[in-house]
């Protein structure tokens, strides 16, 4: 979430890169919830992994990452996203993605990225797995 948005109770936020990126992190059950918002890049990237690399060390076994509200994803933040998927699988974890938007999904699909990825067409649904409650 932006900084100066509102927020779900619940909910914490970390803005970078001025306003065109935010994190909100909220706790769903057994999973952690990372809501994206705005363009992700390698300008705006340090606060996504900081956001993981939080839960991660804070031992969260699932990571979903809500992508509703990305309108944009480079290089580098699929980088951060991978590294981020790597981190949690030492600890035995999981980065799971969610409600990928088109611009998004392509980033996705041309670099093969979505292959290593459990991905969802909504935060709904992912939540609703009940592999992870």
């Amino acid at each position: 979430m932006v900084s100066g948005a509102t927020r779900r109770s619940g909910e914490e936020s970390a803005a970078g890169g001025g306003e065109r990126f935010g994190v909100a992190t909220r706790q769903r059950g057994g999973t952690v919830v990372l809501s994206l918002s705005g363009e992700l890049d390698h300008d705006t990237a340090e606060p996504l992994r900081e956001a993981i690399a939080q839960q991660v060390r804070a031992g969260a076994r699932r990571i979903l990452v809500d992508c509703g509200d990305l309108h944009f994803c480079d290089s580098t933040g699929l980088n951060v996203l991978l590294q981020g998927r790597l981190a949690a699988q030492e600890t035995d974890g999981r980065v799971e993605l969610a409600a990928l938007r088109p611009p998004v999904a392509r980033m996705f699909e041309i670099t093969g990225a979505h292959a290593v990825f459990q991905v969802y067409a909504g935060v709904d649904e992912a939540l609703a797995d009940e592999r992870f409650d």
